[in-house]
């Protein structure tokens, strides 16, 4: 061999190889890139679905099957490469067998159906197992957080409760154990059974082949046919296994892929709509007419035939009992849910034509269960408005009016201080500090603009003070004045009455229904004859009671439920 030529071999080899490395580096470049852009997709879509999708206990199974369907996707493509590598061995020794003779092919096909078929069962009874214990998993996982969380810590140890816990941690771990032996026993009969019709029809392809042989229909020049075709047979069988390997895997995994896309198709027909009729970005009132609303698994309405108006720039209370339905018509007016008959409309727009986006835009919510979220005080303020993460005089104002000035002299890193008590920096708050920082995103929401230029007018406080001592509660009501003072329709969901007592309008709800509405003069002297009248006196007197030593006049009633503590 020439120099020459041998350096220039190498020097192809060289290439060749760069050239491997640098398409192998692609591929891992675009299958990293798919891993990364699957779940971003799948958060995107869940972000966007209706409250009611997510409430849909149909729906999150789906959504958690749908995260194997991710990992799934990337393997499809692997295994599909596997799968067609055995094919094209199955060819070659298909046309072995087709050339020795035809009657030896179909055989060889029946080798590889039973096996196929216990595959393909065994596959669909563990996906149907997966599907149908998804919710035992969640709940597992949710266990396993509650026993390792900060926020449950002190409960555990006071009251004992890990003990509990893991108790019925353990008894799920039990009861997936004898899922996963039933699956295993399963699949074990079914392989026996597969492994059976297999091995007989490996056995009639011998017998046929010996049958071939001994008749002379085998064009036999020498011994080394039949060595041929037994060779060939057993290649066959051996490809036969290697292919329902790799087919199972590229099936279980098309399974769970096919789950992705069916949440895509469920999460895109269940998305909160786009587009839609313009809103005021400042209407007159909220009107709503005869709403009616049933949460998904109830049979009693939340809502029945509720009718009021929520006039601009004014504080409106909704009263009633637990469960009478206040938070859910908040809900609703913020467009959260929709009714299920009624309308609810601002001005002349109903809200259920309208742009959702142009809805939320103008609504400010500090719901009374808001969550607490681990990050920095600075972000959680500027929550929704990140164009004002490093706006100093706009912090500064949410904090004064919230009251968050001492609570920050207090943090070394003041509003970089990190609220995720287990994190290195991190720190926890009271409920109470909660409220004043959930009070102090409330203020810089509806104070500022958002991306689009609209302003929120709508400010939804429910229970906004529950957690705070006497006197941030009077600074936050009065804070709340401040807001209508400025223009904003303030909705408040309160059963600190005295604190209704200063709003503008009150509307008392009971069992989903409107009972009485009024000024709070107008409803201390209602006529009780009337149908749902004085229930919101009567509360107003026993929350009273509890402030004053002597009450003139005679003491309310107490309901039956209030005397046993039901």
């Amino acid at each position: 061999m020439r120099p020459g030529r041998g350096r220039s071999r190498g020097g192809l080899g060289t290439l060749g190889r760069a050239r491997r490395r640098l398409r192998d580096g692609r591929h891992d470049r675009d299958r990293e890139r798919t891993v990364r852009q699957q779940p971003l997709t799948l958060l995107d879509r869940a972000q966007r679905v209706e409250m009611a999708a997510m409430e849909d206990p149909t729906f999150n199974r789906l959504l958690e099957s749908a995260r194997f369907g991710i990992n799934s996707v990337h393997r499809l493509t692997s295994e599909s490469v596997s799968v067609l590598s055995a094919l094209l061995s199955m060819a070659a020794t298909g046309g072995v067998l087709l050339t020795l003779s035809p009657l030896l092919l179909p055989l060889l096909v029946l080798i590889a159906a039973p096996r196929g078929w216990g595959a393909a069962i065994t596959a669909r009874r563990r996906r149907t197992s997966v599907m149908a214990w998804l919710q035992h998993l969640r709940a597992s996982q949710l266990i396993a957080q509650l026993l390792t969380q900060t926020y449950t810590a002190a409960e555990i140890r006071v009251h004992a409760a890990g003990t509990f816990l893991l108790h019925h941690f353990e008894q799920m771990a039990l009861a997936s154990d004898a899922e996963q032996a039933r699956l295993a026993a399963a699949a074990a009969r079914t392989k026996i059974a597969a492994s059976a019709a297999s091995g007989l029809a490996l056995a009639a392809t011998f017998g046929l082949l010996g049958l071939l042989v001994s008749t002379g229909h085998l064009a036999l020049a020498a011994a080394g046919t039949a060595g041929t075709a037994v060779v060939a047979v057993r290649t066959g069988a051996a490809n036969v296994a290697g292919l329902l390997s790799s087919v199972n895997a590229l099936f279980e995994e098309a399974l769970y892929v096919g789950d992705l896309q069916t949440l895509t198709t469920e999460a895109d027909a269940r998305a909160i709509p786009t587009g839609g009729t313009d809103l005021p970005e400042r209407p007159d009132a909220l009107h709503v007419e005869n709403v009616t609303f049933t949460y998904a698994g109830r049979s009693a309405p939340s809502l029945d035939k509720i009718t009021l108006t929520v006039p601009t720039g004014r504080i409106v209370a909704l009263a009633g009992e637990n469960g009478a339905g206040k938070s859910t018509l908040a809900r609703l007016l913020c467009g959260l849910y929709q009714p299920d008959s009624g309308t609810i409309r601002w001005d002349d727009v109903d809200t259920a034509t309208a742009d959702r986006a142009q809805l939320f835009a103008s609504t400010v919510l500090l719901p009374q269960d808001f969550f607490h979220w681990p990050l920095t005080l600075r972000a959680v303020v500027t929550t929704g408005r990140p164009s004002h993460h490093d706006d100093a005089r706009a912090l500064a104002e949410a904090a004064e009016f919230a009251g968050m000035e001492a609570l920050l002299q207090m943090q070394d890193r003041g509003w970089d201080t990190l609220a995720a008590k287990g994190f290195e920096g991190g720190v926890d708050f009271s409920g109470g500090q909660w409220q004043r920082i959930g009070t102090a995103r409330t203020y810089l929401r509806a104070t500022t603009a958002g991306a689009d230029g609209r302003r929120p007018f709508l400010v939804i406080a429910d229970e906004p003070t529950s957690a705070l001592d006497p006197a941030a509660e009077v600074r936050a009501f009065d804070n709340l004045r401040r807001l209508a003072g400025q223009g904003a329709t303030v909705l408040l969901i309160t059963h600190r009455l005295a604190a209704s007592a200063s709003a503008d309008l009150i509307y008392v709800l009971k069992d989903g229904r409107l009972v009485e509405q009024g000024t709070h003069e107008e409803l201390m002297t209602a006529d009780a004859d009337q149908a749902g009248a004085g229930s919101y006196r009567t509360a107003y007197l026993l929350q009273a009671q509890q402030y004053a030593t002597e009450l003139p006049g005679p003491r309310p009633p107490i309901e039956p439920a209030e005397r046993t503590g039901r």
